[in-house]
């Protein structure tokens, strides 16, 4: 009995190969020299398609696949998926929420540390033998007590909110609406960045939040207030970020995510109080195959009765 067909659209585990290559007849888009020859004569046969929250699904790889039914994604964020397209379709989209909730909390806890406790400089001072030659480094400020402001209060968020309470903060928080949380809603993030400390930006990316932290909210933090974004870089402008950090009208920033990713703008390596990381929130090895094992486990259970395990919100009804 032959297999369905399945296109795979960036890399995977060699476990996550070995699970598809058992149920799917796997076609790796990296591996086909003309992929548009390929798909304009195979794409038919294209039910399923296994992809990444970077690559998502190109328009003219979703248009040459007319029969594709469901679309899994390695990753928690899908803006680069057309779901309003998907959804017209009947293609299911899937991707892996929560598995990565707590790395991702954690990365966002070690940048705000690391700003917080000049961790870069007094690392430095350490290694290069400052330390012995001139003295003691500089001082650093504390974490605890602070005011700390959450964009976005999904899953990740409150995972975040959890783990701040060793430093006894008071939360605030700006969503879309208001949740049923013990913490403060704010109605506007302008506000929230007028009261905080920091600004943890952990908010899904999308046309909705592109730029949202903007010149005036960078400039509410004020010149002893930091930003933290775990999310996507899309979400705050960066041209204005690079400005208030250089102008001193913010104070630090601790970056996961880029506009440009992988191209990072040599104004924030150049800067001392800019803490950088290339995009690994989620990069841990046991994280990585719960995450490879989610996207399989989606396609897996769609072939065998049509239904997925963690639809994405606007396809959870097909």
């Amino acid at each position: 009995m032959s297999k369905p067909d399945l296109l795979m659209i960036g890399g995977a585990t060699d476990v996550m190969l070995e699970r598809m290559e058992a149920e799917f007849t796997l076609h790796k888009m990296n591996d086909i020299k003309d992929f548009d020859a390929w798909v304009a004569e195979h794409g038919g046969k294209i039910v399923a398609l296994a992809t990444n929250g970077h690559d998502g699904v190109p328009a003219h790889v979703m248009a040459a696949c007319p029969n594709l039914q469901v679309a899994s994604a390695y990753g928690v964020g899908y803006d680069a998926i057309d779901t309003d397209a998907c959804v017209a379709r009947g293609i299911k989209v899937t991707h892996t929420p929560n598995v990565l909730n707590a790395e991702v909390a954690n990365t966002a806890m070690m940048l705000m540390l690391a700003c917080f406790r000049n961790f870069l400089s007094d690392e430095r001072h350490a290694r290069s033998g400052d330390w012995e030659r001139d003295g003691n480094a500089p001082l650093s400020n504390s974490p605890d007590n602070r005011t700390i402001g959450i964009l976005g209060m999904g899953r990740i968020g409150q995972e975040i909110a959890e783990r701040l309470q060793v430093f006894n903060p008071t939360i605030l928080y700006h969503t879309r609406s208001r949740k049923d949380l013990p913490y403060e809603y704010c109605e506007t993030l302008v506000g929230m960045a007028e009261r905080s400390d920091v600004l943890i930006c952990i908010t899904p990316g999308g046309a909705s939040t592109n730029k949202i932290v903007n010149k005036q909210v960078l400039e509410a933090l004020g010149p002893e207030g930091m930003v933290i974004n775990v999310s996507r870089g899309s979400v705050i402008d960066e041209e204005a970020l690079i400005e208030a950090l250089q102008s001193g009208k913010l104070g630090k920033a601790g970056l996961d995510v880029f506009e440009q990713e992988p191209k990072i703008p040599n104004a924030l390596k150049e800067m001392e109080n800019v803490v950088l990381l290339p995009h690994v929130g989620s990069a841990t090895h046991e994280t990585r195959a719960a995450m490879g094992k989610l996207t399989v486990d989606n396609l897996i259970q769609w072939k065998q009765d049509g239904t997925v395990i963690t639809p994405v919100p606007e396809c959870a009804h097909l």
